[in-house]
């Protein structure tokens, strides 16, 4: 079985996308325990050093499906990454027309505001 590496492919001007588990505690708008964001830096940096334009996916909680649930609002999550990235993440609220992202820019599709 051949087993294809992020660090064995050419991600210049390439859009990468990450799934995340980025499910972390939140009380007051507050993260309690980043454990699971500081796990992916160095992948979303490694994709970033190479020139990629980073889409990032995850969810928060358990939200009832076709239900917008404001507790499960990733914004604490985006607001932290750009903290320990030192560089913005746009939270994309209405996407389903696309992404306009550019190398080294790193966005997030916020599918709840689809539903």
């Amino acid at each position: 079985m051949n087993i294809i590496r992020m660090q064995d492919v050419d991600l210049r001007n390439k859009r990468v996308l990450i799934r995340e588990d980025f499910n972390v505690p939140i009380k007051d708008l507050e993260i309690s325990n980043d454990t699971r964001i500081r796990a992916a830096l160095p992948t979303i940096r490694h994709a970033l050093s190479c020139g990629a334009a980073v889409i990032l996916m995850s969810h928060l909680g358990r939200p009832e499906e076709g239900q917008f649930d404001p507790e499960a609002s990733l914004w604490p999550v985006v607001n932290y990454l750009s903290t320990v990235l030192g560089q913005p993440v746009k939270l994309i609220e209405n996407w389903m027309d696309g992404i306009d992202i550019k190398p080294g820019e790193v966005v997030w599709p916020h599918y709840a505001m689809c539903l």
